[in-house]
């Protein structure tokens, strides 16, 4: 037989051997967290690929849910701590718990790998911890990632901890949860952020309100900002008008930027833009012409802008704001908040601007004024202004006539009318009407004339207009009668 044969042979049976070793990669020791595939379920052990020469093996009883149910199947990967290495085999656990000595304490502490752990009691400072028949101390800041406002909902429930102080042989033994869940919040973290995206909508809880916006937890750990102006389409002065602290929200990612300095990243969030812009389908819902009511968000010199639904306000320009009142600044007649009529007088949606008018919503009084107010029909009036030229006297709310300096010289009287002040009521008669401009020019009544007025007002109920009517039909009867 040659020697090549007996050299190939001898080369393969070294190479079986050699991948059939016992011996372990010296890169895995124990304390090290792995993540390993599942390649096999046993009743009682379940087998994970290391990625070296020998698989580790688990209890199934340790990753059973609280259900009793297995939550993996094949080819899952799961994340776990390598408790012992010996005589070819690992060991696998989530954390070392059941009974045990001094020994396996003291290589959990060594080798920073997390114990299971029962919280039996809330004492001073913290809770007294059960782990492997042994009483261990948590301070209550390592009991969680939050601040503990009720010590007694942790008693009674197993945690996984990791031992950060182990003296005395054992007898004094302090351990922290809180470590543990930093570091499974760091690595979530990091997870989610590599993956997330700008224009994702996922839901958040409203941690802190500020005067400027509301900070949503994503997820343990992760964080974003909605600025007011994305809280809402429509107008708001205070985030806690729409948000409390605890609040379940949808929002949709806008921006995430990397600090400079701690390479942290911030994420810029919207909850408005999770729903669609009213103003993209505002020529459906709305027309010129359209009479509905709005709520006064706020008042400028120029006007006040009115909501008339959600995110969508208009101006009422204080030109447009009364028919029946001189409006000098908005404020005359309206406030924040106010409920009021309006009409649709053009709409811009390209532009998101909306004209509108509170004057035409109530209705101009001109329309009719000269059927109403003929030429030699007497009135009563309310002087509103003098002026050098005349007075303005209000007849009704919205007509305004005037009566000229040269009319008040006829009258039989001039000074008595002179001597009345803004807000004396006085006997007028209407000389000329036009209504297209709006203009009525009045005249005095002679003493006689209210005389009349006055016994007519004595013997009926009805309106001034009627009254002069039948005034001045007297007045027509005794012209006749002089013929």
């Amino acid at each position: 037989m040659s020697d090549k044969p007996i050299e190939h042979d001898q080369q393969t049976m070294a190479d079986l051997l050699d991948a059939y070793s016992p011996e372990t990669d010296s890169a895995i020791q124990v304390g090290d967290k792995i993540s390993g595939t599942i390649i096999s379920i046993g009743r009682e052990s379940i087998f994970v690929d290391t990625g070296c020469k020998i698989d580790g093996v688990v209890d199934s009883q340790e990753l059973i849910d609280e259900s009793g149910d297995l939550p993996y199947a094949l080819g899952d990967t799961i994340e776990l701590y390598v408790v012992s290495i010996r005589e070819g085999e690992i060991r696998l656990s989530r954390a070392i718990s059941g009974i045990g000595g001094q020994n396996m304490l003291q290589e959990a502490y060594d080798h920073k790998l997390p114990v299971e752990g029962r919280v039996s009691e809330s004492i001073k400072g913290g809770f007294s911890v059960e782990i492997i028949k042994r009483r261990a101390f948590c301070p209550i800041s390592q009991i969680d990632t939050v601040y503990v406002e009720q010590p007694e909902d942790y008693v009674g429930k197993t945690f996984r901890f990791l031992i950060t102080e182990f003296k005395e042989g054992g007898k004094n033994i302090v351990v922290s949860r809180r470590i543990l869940l930093d570091q499974e919040q760091k690595e979530e973290k990091k997870d989610f952020l590599d993956t997330l995206l700008a224009g994702t909508v996922l839901k958040g809880r409203v941690n802190t309100l500020m005067p400027y916006g509301a900070f949503i937890e994503l997820i343990p750990g992760v964080e974003g900002m909605v600025h007011i102006s994305e809280m809402s389409w429509s107008r708001i002065s205070s985030p806690d008008e729409v948000l409390q602290a605890g609040d379940t929200v949808t929002v949709k990612i806008m921006d995430i930027l990397t600090d400079e300095k701690t390479g942290e990243k911030k994420l810029s969030l919207s909850m408005k833009q999770t729903g669609e812009d009213p103003w993209e389908s505002i020529t459906g819902r709305l027309k010129t012409g359209d009479k509905i009511r709005g709520r006064v968000t706020r008042c400028m010199d120029y006007g006040c802008f009115v909501e008339i639904e959600p995110g969508i306000e208009g101006l009422v320009h204080i030109s447009e704001m009364s028919y029946t009142r001189r409006v000098n600044k908005p404020q005359d007649i309206v406030s924040a908040g106010d409920t009021v009529d309006i009409m649709v007088k053009e709409i811009d949606p390209e532009k998101k601007r909306i004209s509108l008018s509170m004057k035409d919503a109530e209705g101009d009084p001109w329309i009719g004024s000269a059927q109403k107010y003929k030429a030699d029909q007497i009135f009563e009036g309310v002087i509103e202004k003098k002026e050098r030229f005349g007075f303005f006297i209000t007849l009704e709310p919205g007509i305004t006539g005037l009566m000229p300096k040269s009319r008040i010289s006829r009258f039989q009287d001039p000074s008595s009318i002179e001597k009345m002040s803004p807000g004396d009521t006085i006997m007028v008669v209407v000389e000329e009407i036009d209504p297209d401009q709006r203009r009525i020019t009045l005249g005095p009544c002679d003493s006689r004339d209210e005389d009349d007025w006055k016994s007519f007002s004595r013997e009926s109920n009805q309106g001034v207009s009627s009254l002069g009517e039948k005034l001045s039909q007297a007045l027509a009867d005794k012209k006749n009668k002089g013929r």
